[in-house]
């Protein structure tokens, strides 16, 4: 057996135990999205705003997953910000208090409440959380 083999074996079991945890990969269905929605979710409280942390590429690469997924099966509403905010929070399930990108549970409610904007840091962050374009909450 040639070392590029033993290599090559050792990546698939690798790979499987990572995907095992992690469903990194095509996502097939809306399970496995879910699965990697809150793979994502865990991985961005982990991270924070570190783009060095060394779970940063898994949390892209995982975010690429979830758009293409989305992309081709779930339809954003064509909504003002605050409703399409409300959409993803129930799609994740998600409360208030589960978007510090957003700040307070006060301020998540003035902004679904309409009576308050996004920032650009807050539609960045919420972009990134839920794999979306930040254009959706503009």
């Amino acid at each position: 057996m040639s070392a590029r083999a033993i290599d090559l074996g050792r990546a698939l079991r690798e790979y499987r135990r990572l995907r095992d945890v992690v469903p990194v990969g095509p996502l097939r269905s809306r399970r496995e999205h879910q699965k990697a929605v809150r793979a994502l979710d865990a991985i961005l409280d982990a991270i924070g705003e570190d783009e060095r942390h060394p779970l940063a590429d898994l949390a892209e690469a995982l975010g690429v997953f979830i758009e293409r997924y989305e992309s081709e099966h779930v339809r954003l509403p064509d909504a003002a910000p605050p409703e399409v905010l409300r959409f993803l929070m129930a799609q994740h399930g998600l409360r208030q208090a589960d978007l510090p990108e957003v700040g307070s549970q006060g301020v998540v409610s003035e902004v679904l409440a309409g009576r308050r904007q996004l920032n650009a840091r807050q539609v960045r962050a919420l972009a990134a959380r839920f794999a979306v374009s930040p254009a959706v909450f503009l």
